[in-house]
């Protein structure tokens, strides 16, 4: 089995491919399993490696919430992205970023193009989100007219700078899709909630290809033990609220498990009744089905 050294020195510097020309790579680590449980031993002092092997004690701290001890271990990453998936990256404010700078280097020359068949349909129920995919024999005709788009964009942006015209001004016209650089320096703690919601199938697909590599090619490897604490207490379980407790205890004091919809109608809060649309209500359907509770319907 390789040390935790060696698995280091097989991934820094190592870019990993994502969608057509981006990639992300580990640039340096600090820590590992063993930083976030020593981390949370120096509460305790002497002794604690008696009462708590470091799987139990990580189980223990991601399954309650403790965060601190994951902020002791660090991770900093060499990312190429779409400008328009960057912007939904750098909303989270607790990394620390230096990104490439058009102002005072050439733009990238590269964007991201979609496939034929990749091109998505606005989802009817989420105004952020998408939901099924256009004709490919349309989604072709897309894709002609995006490269010609990205082709001639690219085209005036190099006319400006031949002609001398400053790349601060001369950049403003270039896509959203045209890629960009940065390093992203991140504790675990926040990297472990980046990777949560951007691994969501709600967020949009494209960086959830990035949270998946992050995820699964580097974090993983990197950190064991927490990786699959993260996965059995974060990424695949069910958070019950108040509401949602209620609507099952009703259920089962009814005899009503699995339930069918007229009888979640029944069992709902109150607050929901009524409502053509409630998105509690909903999202509380979808933790029964994923619980095998609700029977039929959709």
């Amino acid at each position: 089995m390789a040390t935790f050294l060696e698995i280091v020195e097989s991934l820094r510097w190592k870019k990993l491919p994502v969608l057509d020309d981006g990639f992300v790579c580990l640039v340096d680590v600090m820590g590992s399993d063993a930083a976030v449980v020593q981390a949370a031993r120096v509460s305790y002092g002497e002794g604690t490696k008696k009462v708590s092997d470091d799987r139990t004690l990580i189980r223990y701290l991601m399954r309650h919430r403790h965060t601190t001890p994951f902020e002791m271990a660090e991770l900093k990453f060499l990312v190429r992205v779409p400008m328009d998936i960057w912007r939904q990256w750098i909303r989270h404010r607790t990394a620390s970023v230096n990104e490439y700078s058009t102002r005072y280097s050439v733009a990238i020359d590269a964007a991201h193009r979609t496939a034929d068949d990749e091109w998505r349909l606005q989802s009817a129920a989420n105004r952020q989100g998408s939901q099924g995919k256009l004709a490919e024999s349309l989604g072709a005709e897309l894709s002609a007219e995006e490269k010609e788009l990205q082709d001639r964009a690219r085209e005036v942006y190099q006319r400006r700078l031949s002609l001398g015209v400053a790349r601060e001004q001369a950049r403003k016209d270039l896509p959203l899709s045209t890629y960009t650089e940065a390093y992203w320096k991140i504790d675990l703690h926040n990297l472990l909630h980046f990777l949560e919601l951007r691994l969501d199938s709600s967020a949009q697909w494209e960086i959830r290809q990035y949270a998946r590599v992050i995820g699964e090619e580097i974090v993983a490897p990197l950190f064991p033990l927490t990786w699959q604490a993260f996965q059995d207490y974060r990424l695949q379980s069910v958070l019950l609220t108040r509401l949602d407790v209620e609507v099952i205890r009703q259920l089962v004091a009814q005899g009503r498990l699995p339930a069918d919809l007229a009888s979640f109608a029944a069992a709902q809060d109150p607050s929901w009744a009524g409502l053509e649309r409630c998105r509690e209500r909903e999202e509380c359907l979808d933790k029964l089905r994923r619980l095998g509770l609700l029977q039929g319907g959709s």
